[in-house]
């Protein structure tokens, strides 16, 4: 029988460490990722904590799902990029040391959009830039060099900047049974035994294995 693919192998492509599994990879306990979801990056793919998830200061967290595939030099801008916006400079001036230290309050509390969420298979193409407390829906893609500023729907094509909506990649009835049948919980066998029409069937081929298990 043969082998079923391990989401704990780092690199998964044999002579492609380009290709990352983040699952086994990432570290901090701020930032949560599903299986077999892979950055391909041919200069640095193993230091996607540091370059590609950046001010992850938390409380907030980044959560990836299951089965997504970002393109090099993806971006996450988090919550601990903000700075202060209610008096007449920006500038963080207590990080700099000295006397300015004594005034650390005024970092606390800035304003949060909570966890960035990116939710299963979704595809993130080159250069995008994802802004702190996004949610990316399931099953969405984002064009190359794009910057979300706001959430993008389940099974949408978005791109520019700010990204908007392009278009649905199905119909809403459709998305809904996408999301009923949830393919990617399903256990590894059933993803193997049914890989051609999870990657080139129908929505209604899909249903159809679905059911039968």
């Amino acid at each position: 029988m043969p082998v079923l693919p391990d989401p704990n192998v780092l690199h998964p492509m044999p002579g492609q460490e380009r290709v990352v599994l983040l699952k086994p990879l990432v570290t901090s306990p701020l930032i949560e990722v599903g299986e077999f979801s892979y950055y391909d990056d041919p200069d640095h793919p193993t230091e996607f904590e540091t370059r590609n998830v950046l001010y992850n200061f938390g409380p907030d967290r980044l959560v990836i799902g299951r089965f997504c595939a970002f393109a090099a030099d993806v971006r996450f801008i988090m919550n601990g990029a903000n700075h202060r916006m209610d008096g007449p400079s920006t500038f963080p001036f207590p990080i700099m040391g000295g006397p300015w230290s004594e005034h650390m309050d005024l970092l606390i509390g800035l304003p949060s959009r909570g966890d960035t969420v990116v939710g299963h298979d979704v595809w993130l193409g080159h250069s995008v830039t994802v802004m702190p407390g996004v949610r990316i829906g399931r099953g969405a893609i984002v064009a190359t060099g794009a910057v979300v500023v706001d959430d993008i729907p389940d099974y949408a094509i978005a791109g520019g900047n700010p990204a908007r909506v392009i278009r649905r990649r199905y119909s809403d009835s459709d998305i809904a049974r996408l999301l009923a049948i949830a393919w990617w919980d399903w256990p590894a066998e059933q993803l193997s035994e049914h890989v051609r029409v999870i990657m080139s069937g129908s929505v209604d081929d899909l249903e159809r294995v679905a059911r039968s298990g």
